[in-house]
């Protein structure tokens, strides 16, 4: 068993001074207190302490804590950070996680990164280095991806404070998108610190099971996020725009940090310019412009979301379809009617035939002019099933012969291409996963200038989900369908008293 590393006089001085209010709901001043900032012979001699933007996050949170007093509902800190490279987000990140584990006995702790390398090498290894420094770091033991208080602690707690500590410590957790289900599972009532290191790269599944974790109604509930903001797709980009209205947001440009090499970071913008990607991700803190490479703008899908219904009741239905390949995809039916998008229905999960079923259900509902269907893998079965059952269905490949091959260098292309200009008119839902499968895609002309999409096992690869909302909306642009004449509907008496209306005239 661990001992104590003062003398039993000191040792309840030192829980008395980390437990008081004035520290253990003050993060920054547990900070200044619980690390030997400037003592001589430390790794700390030449610094006074955090950094001011730091400082000002950690104020942020003793702030939250002072307005969440006297409340009976309280409220869940989410903040998140958004920051050129090289200003000390590992370092923060430890400090908040130590100041948790010390001051919030029984808590739990959840550290993730965007990659199990980030989380082991950079993050876990700032948070032990930071532990090793604090004034009670015999408190703690600390495994691979786990910090955990002492059993001497633990049974002090258990017997004195007659409170369980089964729950308490900090767990670096891996995450993976094809099971988002395997992240959850964590309630606690003593509080809850989540933080997401570069959270640019956590998959949005995740982000939406780490909801779940504050459900219990208690003070003690955090939620940071912390990245260079590398995508301008995501969640971590949609807490800066589209969920503002959640998350307290904070972008850090890294050339006003103190003690930050700014040569660098000239050198960022001068070689690629001050407008690039490179200096708005790497030292401005700030989202990428649409560059080049992006197929469809974020403006233009806002814009569409924005933009009310048409409703143009002359326009043919068509209905979309793109099977799931994959366990983490959906099986995605879009409903277009002109330019508008009528409805979009996701199944997760679901074999050929639950799908062919959930087809039909749409047909009989929206009474289509065409249906067309991705028939690559699961698809052909889909197609083969539904043409025996008499209705009128097409396939399309992806991979075939563009209309337009001089301008597109596959089907895909082409269609995604219709949808980029008929977005610049449409109206759309204001769904969330539906923009980020439209804006996420990046184009690859090749050496001819023939235009490319990245396929899905590419953005696979740069931590995207399969865009299958799109890829339904998309092949409703595959085949030609003729509007058909509208004539508002005449009231006329059956034979039997009743009233019937018509409508439609022609195919």
């Amino acid at each position: 068993m661990q001992s104590t590393k003062y003398s039993a006089e000191d040792e309840q001085e030192l829980m008395a001074r980390l437990w008081s209010p004035a520290i253990k709901d003050n993060p920054l001043a547990f900070v200044m207190f619980a690390f030997p900032w400037g003592v001589k012979g430390t790794p700390l001699e030449n610094f006074s302490g955090p950094r001011k933007w730091q400082r000002e996050v950690l104020l942020d949170i003793a702030e939250h804590i002072k307005l969440n007093q006297g409340k009976a509902d309280f409220d869940v800190l989410q903040e998140a950070i958004s920051s050129g490279r090289g200003i000390g987000k590992s370092a923060l990140v430890s400090w908040i996680t130590i100041w948790m584990l010390a001051t919030r006995i029984g808590s739990t702790t959840i550290i993730s990164a965007n990659s199990e390398s980030q989380l082991r090498s950079i993050t876990w290894a700032e948070i032990t280095k930071w532990l090793a420094m604090a004034i009670n770091s015999h408190w703690f033991e600390v495994s691979a991806t786990r910090v955990m208080p002492a059993k001497w602690l633990t049974e002090l707690v258990e017997r004195d404070l007659k409170k369980g500590t089964r729950y308490w410590g900090v767990e670096g957790r891996l995450w993976s998108a094809e099971n988002p289900d395997a992240y959850a599972g964590v309630h606690n009532f003593d509080g809850v610190l989540v933080v997401f290191d570069e959270a640019s790269g956590i998959d949005d599944s995740i982000w939406a099971v780490t909801g779940g974790f504050f459900t219990e109604n208690t003070p003690n509930r955090f939620w940071l996020a912390f990245s260079n903001p590398r995508r301008n797709t995501g969640y971590f980009y949609e807490a800066f725009n589209s969920k503002r209205a959640f998350w307290r947001t904070r972008i850090v440009d890294a050339r006003t940090v103190e003690g930050t090499d700014k040569a660098v970071y000239n050198r960022i913008i001068d070689e690629y310019g001050p407008d690039s990607s490179q200096a708005h991700v790497e030292v401005y803190g700030m989202f990428p412009s649409a560059g080049d490479d992006q197929f469809i703008g974020a403006d233009i899908v806002d814009d569409a979301m924005a933009r009310p219904k048409y409703k143009d009741a002359s326009a043919p239905i068509v209905i979309g379809v793109d099977p799931a390949r994959f366990g983490a995809d959906a099986t995605v039916i879009a409903v277009r009617q002109g330019r508008d998008i009528v409805k979009i229905m996701r199944h997760r999960g679901d074999d050929t035939m639950t799908v062919v079923g959930y087809v039909i259900e749409a047909i009989e509902e929206f009474k289509p002019a065409l249906v067309v269907i991705d028939e690559g893998g699961l698809g052909a079965g889909i197609v083969d099933r539904l043409k025996e059952q008499r209705y009128k269905v097409k396939g399309i490949n992806f991979g075939n012969k563009a209309k337009n091959p001089i301008m597109y260098g596959n089907m895909r292309a082409q269609m995604w291409g219709d949808m980029r200009e008929w977005l610049k008119s449409a109206s759309i839902p204001n769904d969330r996963f539906l923009k980020t499968d439209l804006i996420s895609p990046m184009m690859k002309p090749d050496s001819r200038g023939t235009i490319f999409l990245e396929s899905k096992k590419e953005m696979k690869a740069r931590g995207l989900a399969s865009p299958d909302a799109a890829d339904a909306i998309c092949v409703t642009f595959a085949f030609p369908v003729a509007h058909r004449e509208y004539v508002e509907p005449k009231r006329r008496t059956s034979s039997y008293g009743s009233a019937v209306s018509t409508g439609w005239m022609g195919a």
